[in-house]
Order: structure tokens, then C-alpha cells, then sequence
């Protein structure tokens, strides 16, 4: 009851914010918050200039740091907010006024243990950059090193746990509300994102996966990531080395610089690929402000806080499927979904094939230039519903990175198709980990793996028989409560999984 009251009480808050905006569209999705938006919206009823997605980010940054950043995650939902107004979101400023300099020194001087002076020979009272979650300055270290500062800003741990809180509430009433919705997995989507929110504001999360992505391109000459200062690095404070470059959407001044926007763009296209398909692990906000061109013409990226991470069988489905399409060979792609899990196996593949046809034909049908498989992909979760298909999560940080790295390509040369740049490096991938040889390989790999645990399965069983042998069968008293205050379950349900382990045991005892 308490939690209901706390969250409906910051809803009329927040709805009193979005009414300001004239963006109460967003709770008009569900019964709770419809009901709370009607009456807001007799109460304050007004207009404001722009479309529904930029009053609806105006109103997000007023909300303060927690739902800017939900806005960035909504942004990859044009499932739930419309293809308009997930545009307008993508374009949401994570941009804050800075917190004052005296709480940055405070914050420094408790996470590292020294005040700045005994840390730093100098350090800059004005930030370069001030966000959400954190703010940037520049600094020179005791050593002469220059240096990039990034410290937490105050506060917004408290903000996003109550704010989080909300989030949860509104998902669990949705499941159980509209069963519909249920498919789209709003409790996991939230789980989602509270975990990319809670490791941003870690700063040592961002270091070590600024540590891994640097490792990764250890030997690529045209991708580069700063260097993390790990003795000027916390919870709170981020210290790595201070780059200089041009930001990467500024083509005039890297074609000035000497620098062929096309070779950029199929530098960036081979580092989104090869962080994607060869190490499953991928920066997730490629934005131009992120992206810098170095001296020597290689990609410097910065901002580690959001990272993705893709396992090695969603790798091979979506190389699989992405060249499918690309190869206008629907009934592939149908088939890619079925073997991953991701449509019902009650579903027709013909339909789905016939469904892949509709989505991307008129995406292939324009010029090479204007062809966005982050767009298929926001395309192909719409008709999933038709289908059964539940929405995976772990995708959506996949689904905006792509659609800011094709703006980043689109940006270098406007003439250029980003994806066939990369479709090279995709195919190359697939021949090494998708063709027969490679399943074979894998295959011999899975066995020989399961072949080096048997005899730790063996001297299992037989310590377990024996213990089971000498002093019987011991259950844990919360399994014993549980099996006792199980209701709804029969007794053959119940007792027939015991039966079969006892059954199980007695053989053993018997064999030895």
C-alpha cells in the first residue's frame, strides 16, 4: 500500500510535468495512468510548439536525470512509442547545467583519499562536458600527464532508485493489466535498464570496459580508447588520458585535415562489426559527440557507460539473418528466428518469411544510400506481435547502435551505403564461424569440453552415493517447507522427482 501511495503520488508529479509539455500521450498506453493523464489534462490543458517526441524529451530533461536517460531507452522502442516520436528521442540531449566545483572537489577528495592539489597540478573549475550522470573535467597530473576527470554527479543514485522504483511498479501493472503487452517484456526492459543505469553510475564498471575495449583493438592501428588511470579511479571519479581530435561528423574539417571521409566511415563500420561479431562486446552510444578523428586518422572513441554484450549463438543468428536480408532471402531469415527460439514453433515459416518480405522490400527498394538495417530491424519488432514473437532486450542497445552508427556513416558520406562497407566483414565472419567446417570445429570444441567435466560428474555421483549410503537422503528444512506447503501440486507431481533420484541412487549403491 505504502509503495502504491509513494508511486502514485510522484506520478501526479510527473504527469503534471508531461501536461506542461503537452506530451501526456506517453501515459495514455496504460488503465492506471490514462486515468491519472484525463484529469491532469482537464486540470492543465495547454498546447506547446514541436511534435509529440520533442515536447515529450522538453518535458524529460525537466524530469531530471533518470528519465533522460529512460528517454535514450525509449528511443530504441519505436515497438511502444511510434517510429516519430523514437527519432525524436534518439536526438535527446543528455546535457545538464554543471554541479558546482566545490562538490566536485569534495567528491575527489573522499573517493581518492587526497584533496586535489596533493592529487593533481592542476585541474579545471569549468567543465568540458556536464550530463546526466556525471560531468567531465580537464586536469594535469602530479606526473605532467593531461588528464580527463569524469566525476559522478551528486545525488543521482537516490534520483534513479526512487525513480526506478516508479518504473517497475507501472511494468508489473502492465503485465497484469493488458496480457497483451506481456509479450513485449516490460518488467525485463526495465531490468534491463536499470542495470546499464546503475553500471554508468559505477565508474569503475566504465573503466574496466573501457580497459576491455581497449584490449580488444590492441592491435588496430585505426581504432583507439584512452588509457584508464587506475590510481585516480573510483566509484565516483573516472581518470583516463585526455585525447584531442575532430569530432567525427564534422566532415569539412577531416577532409581539411587530409583525411578521406570514406576511408573514416569504413574504419567505423569495421570497428562496429568487429566489436559486435569477432569480441560480442560493443560500445552502445556511438554518437558523434563520442567519436573523434586523431592525428594520425584513426577513431578515438570516449564515454564508456553504455556497453553491450552479445553471446556467441545471438552473434552467429544475427549475421546469419542480417546477410539473409541482405541477400533478399526471406525464407532464411524466417528460419533464423525459428532455430534461435525467437517466434513460436506453432508458427507458420512461410508467413514470417512472407511477413520479412513485406519489411524489407521497401526498404531495398530505395537507393543504396538510404537503406538502414537498424530501421528493418525497429520494422521487423512491429510485426512480431502477429507472430507471438516476444521482444529480446538484449537486442534494443543493438538496434540504437546501429541507428547511430549508420548516422555516423551517413554524416562521413552521404552517397555511401554504411552496411555495405561492412558486409565484407560480415561475410568473412560467417565463412570463419557459420560455415560447416566452423560448426564442426565448434562442435568437436562442445564435446571435448563436456568430455573434461565427466570425471568431475563421476566423483560427484559416486560422493553423493556414498553419503547417501552411509547417513540416507538429508533434505535442506526450507526444501522440506516447501514440499509440505506446495498446494496446488499432486502428490505424484511432487513426490516423482524424489522417486527417480532415490531410484537413481539405489542403482548406483547396487552397481558399486
Amino acid at each position: 500500500m505504502l509503495r502504491t501511495l509513494r508511486n502514485t503520488s510522484r506520478l501526479i508529479t510527473i504527469a503534471r510535468v508531461l501536461a506542461r509539455h503537452d506530451a501526456l500521450f506517453l501515459l495514455d498506453r496504460l488503465p492506471v495512468t490514462r486515468h491519472i493523464a484525463g484529469i491532469v489534462r482537464l486540470l492543465s490543458s495547454r498546447s506547446a510548439p514541436g511534435r509529440p517526441g520533442e515536447r515529450l524529451a522538453r518535458a524529460l530533461v525537466d524530469l531530471g536525470p533518470s528519465f533522460i536517460k529512460f528517454g535514450q531507452a525509449l528511443s530504441t522502442r519505436a515497438d511502444l512509442v511510434g517510429d516519430e516520436v523514437a527519432d525524436d528521442l534518439s536526438a535527446l540531449q543528455d546535457r545538464l547545467a554543471p554541479f558546482p566545483f566545490a562538490e566536485v572537489r569534495a567528491i575527489v577528495a573522499e573517493e581518492l583519499g587526497a584533496p586535489i592539489p596533493d592529487l593533481f597540478s592542476e585541474f579545471a573549475e569549468t567543465p568540458v562536458a556536464a550530463a546526466s550522470v556525471a560531468q567531465v573535467h580537464r586536469a594535469v597530473t602530479k606526473d605532467g600527464r593531461t588528464v580527463a576527470v569524469k566525476v559522478i554527479r551528486p545525488g543521482v543514485e537516490a534520483a534513479f532508485d526512487r525513480d526506478i522504483d516508479l518504473l517497475f511498479w507501472l511494468a508489473e501493472i502492465a503485465e497484469r493489466a493488458q496480457p497483451s503487452l506481456r509479450r513485449l517484456r516490460p518488467v525485463d526492459s526495465v531490468e534491463t535498464f536499470e542495470r546499464t543505469v546503475a553500471m554508468e553510475m559505477d565508474l569503475r564498471f566504465e573503466a574496466a570496459a573501457a580497459s576491455e575495449l581497449g584490449e580488444n583493438f590492441i592491435e588496430d592501428e585505426t581504432f583507439r580508447v584512452p588509457e584508464v588511470i587506475w590510481a585516480l579511479t573510483g566509484k565516483s571519479v573516472l581518470t583516463t588520458a585526455w585525447i584531442e581530435g575532430i569530432p567525427i561528423d564534422e566532415r569539412g574539417r577531416i577532409a581539411a585535415a587530409g583525411f578521406d571521409p570514406k576511408v573514416i566511415a569504413e574504419r567505423a563500420a569495421r570497428a562496429f562489426f568487429t566489436m559486435v561479431f569477432s569480441d560480442g562486446f560493443f560500445h552502445g552510444d556511438m554518437h558523434p559527440g563520442n567519436l573523434f578523428v586523431g592525428a594520425a586518422g584513426e577513431i578515438i572513441a570516449v564515454d564508456f557507460g553504455i556497453m553491450g554484450r552479445i553471446d556467441a549463438p545471438t552473434r552467429r543468428y544475427l549475421g546469419e539473418m542480417l546477410l539473409a536480408f541482405l541477400r533478399r532471402d526471406y525464407h532464411r531469415a524466417a528460419e533464423m528466428h525459428f532455430e534461435a527460439g525467437y517466434v513460436p514453433q506453432d508458427r507458420s515459416v512461410e508467413l514470417f518469411a512472407q511477413a520479412c518480405r513485406s519489411i524489407a522490400e521497401p526498404i531495398f527498394d530505395k537507393p543504396a544510400s538510404e537503406i538502414s538495417l537498424a530501421r528493418l530491424l525497429s520494422q521487423l519488432f512491429k510485426v512480431t506481435e502477429t507472430f507471438g514473437m516476444e521482444v529480446q532486450p538484449q537486442l534494443l542497445i543493438l538496434q540504437k547502435t546501429m541507428l547511430t552508427a549508420e548516422g555516423v556513416g551517413r554524416s562521413l558520406c552521404p552517397d555511401v551505403n554504411f552496411w555495405e562497407l561492412a558486409r565484407p566483414l560480415v561475410e568473412a565472419w560467417m565463412a570463419e564461424n557459420v560455415s560447416a567446417p566452423a560448426r564442426l570445429r565448434r562442435t568437436l570444441e562442445e564435446t571435448l569440453s563436456a568430455a573434461a567435466t565427466l570425471p568431475r560428474l563421476i566423483e560427484r555421483a559416486e560422493r553423493i552415493s556414498t553419503q547417501f549410503t552411509d547417513d540416507g537422503l538429508k533434505l535442506h528444512p526450507d526444501t522440506l517447507k516447501a514440499l509440505l506447503t506446495r498446494r496446488r501440486t499432486s502428490a505424484v507431481q511432487t513426490w516423482l522427482p524424489w522417486a527417480l533420484i532415490v531410484a537413481l541412487f539405489a542403482l548406483l549403491v547396487a552397481r558399486r
